[in-house]
């Protein structure tokens, strides 16, 4: 009876690995697959005007997607600069301040339904509750939207990091009569920091790609973003209109702007691994 038990176990074990291996593999195809058709289709649109110069007109065979660069770079800042430092404090709260409390539950259920929330409905949100009220479309509301994709993420990651401080550390100050701010904001969070870093740079990769946001609140622009007041250019957007477009140079510039933003979120997440290798450590 033992014997034939053990033999099912192995079986089912055998199985279980198999069925994980072939999973992975499959995940890693497809994953390898995508990588390869943006590259082959991408680097042939990757050249100096591409980064310097502003978008095509139609039918033009000349130009490149500088302004939305400088779009996407803008949101995406001042987008990190309104989601970290709320999503830190908050973090923070969940971890040191509040923890079992009713508010702390309500804040985390509030963060957690907040990742599953479709980015498309963040969109429809900001504009109903900015892009009207203000009367057009901005980059403004574009990095609103963004942050409120982020902020949970800052939340989650900063709590669980701060969580993972041995509470020896916080006990050994509270010992010499350090005042509890002082403890979370130099030992606590000197302790977690590469953690921290680590969740901020997800949040900044998780909000990269985001098309569907942007059409309902910055929407585009085909001249230089000198102000977030107004339609600002940005390569998700571009790459929308562009892959959309009948014209086989839009379409290759479309793919291009896919290949940098593929390689800027690559970059993002191989850095945000060494920080979390670095904060097991």
């Amino acid at each position: 009876m033992i014997h034939r038990s053990s033999k099912i176990r192995n079986l089912k074990n055998f199985t279980a690995k198999i069925v994980a291996t072939l999973c992975a593999l499959l995940g890693i195809f497809f994953l390898g697959w995508v990588l390869i058709e943006v590259v082959q289709k991408g680097w042939h649109a990757i050249n100096w005007s591409f980064f310097t110069t502003l978008p095509p007109p139609p039918g033009s065979e000349t130009g490149g997607v500088a302004n939305a660069i400088l779009g996407t770079l803008a949101i995406t800042l001042l987008a990190t600069i309104m989601a970290v430092p709320i999503g830190l404090l908050a973090g923070t709260y969940l971890s040191e301040f509040g923890q079992k409390t009713a508010l702390a539950a309500a804040a985390r259920f509030v963060a957690n339904s907040l990742i599953g929330i479709p980015s498309i409905i963040v969109g429809l949100f900001v504009y109903a509750s900015v892009v009207v009220p203000m009367g057009q479309f901005s980059g403004y509301a574009g990095a609103i939207s963004l942050a409120i994709i982020m902020f949970p993420v800052v939340v989650g990651t900063s709590e669980a990091m701060l969580n993972l401080v041995p509470n020896e550390l916080r006990e050994s100050a509270i010992a010499l009569g350090a005042p509890r701010w002082k403890i979370t904001f130099e030992i606590v969070f000197g302790a977690a920091k590469a953690g921290i870093v680590t969740g901020i740079i997800l949040s900044v990769a998780r909000v990269s790609g985001e098309t569907a946001p942007l059409l309902f609140t910055a929407l585009n622009s085909p001249y230089w973003p000198n102000s977030l007041a107004k339609p600002t250019a940005n390569l998700t957007v571009t790459i929308f209109n562009f892959a959309m477009s009948p014209y086989a140079y839009w379409q290759q510039i479309a793919w291009g702007a896919s290949l940098l933003i593929m390689t800027a979120v690559l970059a993002l997440t191989i850095l945000a691994r060494s920080f979390f290798t670095e904060s097991r450590r």
